[in-house]
């Protein structure tokens, strides 16, 4: 299991980089997955995209709506995409658990989720 150490303390995530305890996350954590995902910086903008998107999902249990997310932080319609290039990864330095793989599918564009 690889293990980020993030400010002295070592952080669990599993085999594909997610972290395991979504109650370790705090932006030094995202920022130590960001750098593990080759993110080069975490900007204000991408900050407020994961910010937006573990909210939403501490609070409904579920994935936002790609273009929801960029709405709510006042963004261009596509802006996960453009800040992050893959859904996946914001989802992941956003310190959320794995999704299933219809989720995965609609975050790859693949739709199936309506």
């Amino acid at each position: 299991m690889p293990v980020i150490e993030c400010s002295g303390i070592k952080i669990s995530l599993d085999d594909e980089g997610y972290l395991i305890n979504i109650d370790d996350w705090n932006e030094k954590v995202a920022s130590a997955i960001a750098e593990r995902e080759e993110v080069e910086e975490l900007t204000k903008d991408r900050i407020e995209i994961i910010k937006f998107m573990r909210e939403h999902y501490l609070k409904y249990n579920f994935f936002p709506i790609l273009d929801s997310v960029c709405l709510y932080v006042h963004q261009p319609k596509d802006c996960v995409k453009k800040q992050f290039i893959d859904p996946l990864t914001a989802w992941k330095i956003a310190g959320l658990p794995k999704p299933n793989e219809q989720v995965v599918g609609y975050l790859k564009g693949e739709g199936g989720v309506t």
